[in-house]
């Protein structure tokens, strides 16, 4: 009887493995095609993104311009193209500059603990404590308009999160075993943290990293649409839907093609945290049988 159960309930396990093993691989292509895309836009695209043709201004989608034209006569498709490697390789560069500044902090507050914790903790809840996307306004506002400030405003009040994440997760790593007999083989602090400590909550960082790279593309792009991120006649998606809402009941495709850029690029990064969080993590896994 044993042996039919086992017999039953292993090949199920497995079967789910490799249908999550399926789906990573399959998120993380799209993900590829996406960044290769928006690497080489300015090769691919059909027009010049910036040529102004005022005879061909709001035209609606056809087959010579498949997203229309916007007031000024430039091709829509070819300027939803090249804001793709404004708006995904900049919110990238953000992420990364949060994720490693919040996790450095966290895991310097988690091990050593003390003055240092106290002081760094009360700063980032002085950050968590106001709303998100008002506290970046008021920073872009002071530093001025341009996508390396909006980027600078939104990792401002940014890392608190990973810095929150990287000290739970390290202090639960500290009272390991592993880390008693690190220590006493006298390794100092940097290699313990660095090299035995990282590794073991990478993982858990890196799936909250992808996860909040959605986030961070829209709150980049409400910037732009403010008029606190990419400046005019630059092409970035929430700056185009600005350029086109004054426009929207009569030339609609001004806004929905590049509201339809973000929310195709937003939902593949979410799906592949999603995905990538049931891969790395067993509990998920068990909760998805």
């Amino acid at each position: 009887m044993k042996q039919t159960e086992k017999s039953v309930i292993v090949p199920a396990k497995k079967g789910k493995k490799n249908h999550i093993k399926g789906k990573l691989y399959f998120f993380i292509f799209l993900t590829l095609l996406l960044l290769l895309a928006a690497a080489f836009a300015k090769y691919i695209c059909p027009y010049d993104p910036y040529a102004q043709d005022l005879l061909q201004a709001q035209k609606p989608p056809s087959l010579a311009h498949i997203m229309g034209t916007d007031r000024y006569g430039r091709d829509m498709f070819s300027r939803v193209l090249v804001g793709s490697t404004t708006s995904i390789y900049a919110t990238l560069l953000l992420v990364c500059i949060v994720t490693v500044a919040g996790t450095v902090v966290g895991m310097i507050c988690g091990w050593i603990g003390g003055l240092a914790d106290t002081i760094l903790m009360r700063i980032s809840d002085l950050f968590l404590a106001f709303p998100s996307l008002v506290f970046a306004l008021a920073v872009a506002g002071v530093l001025g308009g341009g996508i390396q400030n909006a980027v600078i405003a939104l990792a401002v009040i940014g890392w608190p999160k990973y810095a929150r994440l990287a000290r739970g997760l390290t202090l639960t790593q500290k009272d390991m075993p592993y880390l008693m007999a690190v220590k006493l083989s006298g390794s100092g602090t940097c290699k313990i943290m660095f090299k035995h400590i990282l590794p073991n909550i990478f993982g858990s960082i890196l799936i909250t990293s992808v996860l909040d790279i959605g986030t961070m593309m829209m709150e980049l792009a409400g910037l732009s649409f403010l008029g606190l991120g990419v400046q005019p006649p630059m092409a970035e998606w929430g700056n185009m839907i600005n350029d086109g809402r004054s426009m929207l009941q009569i030339s609609p495709w001004m806004v929905l093609a590049p509201g339809l850029a973000i929310f195709i690029t937003v939902m593949i990064f979410n799906l592949l945290g999603d995905t990538l969080r049931d891969y790395m993590d067993p509990k998920q896994r068990e909760k998805g049988q």
